[in-house]
This record gives structure tokens, C-alpha cells and sequence, in this order.
């Protein structure tokens, strides 16, 4: 089942670390941003939600859960690409498959 988690938010544009810039170097300002539109139930009734707690992602889908780890030396430095790859890992570790077209987010979900 394809589930469209939804449009990363404008004014997550406005965390970008070229714009906000944190202490961080992985834009934890933007992540907490994007992260917000997971928390929803998905049309079969699983809740679907994502948490940051430091550089390490935890997405759950009903009852699965994946993991992955924002890793600025090997997908950076762009913030959003650090985001993405972490999204994928996680979601692939809870057995779904995330997609990112064109700011639109989608989930593949068995």
C-alpha cells in the first residue's frame, strides 16, 4: 500500500543551516521540521510517527520500527540529503520503503 506521508513544510526552508544556522552540522533545526508531518494514522489505522533524539531517527509504522543514523561525513554536507538517506534507512528497517518526489513524501508499506 503507497501511503503519501505528505509535502516537506515551507517554513522547514527557513531551519536550513544557511538560513538558521545551529550547532549542530546535520540541520537539527530542519529535521525536527520535516519530522513533524509523520505523526499521523495511516488509512488502515496504523500510526505512523518519526522522532529525532539526537542524530538517530526512530520511525514506527503500526508495530514496526526502524532506525536510522543522520551521518554527516557520508551523505553531507547537504542537510537535506543527510535527512533523506536517514529516512530511507530507517523505513527500510521497519520494512517500508520511503520515497522523496519532488518535496513529496511517500510510503511504501506492506
Amino acid at each position: 500500500m503507497r501511503v503519501r506521508v505528505g509535502e516537506v513544510p515551507a517554513e522547514a526552508a527557513n531551519c536550513l543551516p544557511a538560513v538558521e544556522p545551529d550547532a549542530s552540522d546535520i540541520g537539527v533545526n530542519y529535521a525536527d521540521a520535516v519530522l513533524k508531518i509523520f505523526k499521523q494514522t495511516l488509512p488502515d489505522g496504523r500510526r505512523l510517527s518519526c522522532r529525532r533524539r539526537g542524530l538517530k531517527l526512530t520511525l514506527k509504522v503500526g508495530d514496526r520500527q526502524g532506525e536510522g543514523l543522520m551521518r554527516r561525513l557520508d551523505h553531507g554536507p547537504d542537510t537535506e540529503n543527510i535527512l533523506h538517506q536517514a529516512l530511507h534507512e530507517a523505513a527500510a528497517e521497519a520494512g517500508a520503503e520511503l520515497s522523496i518526489d519532488d518535496g513529496v513524501l511517500s510510503l511504501e508499506v506492506d
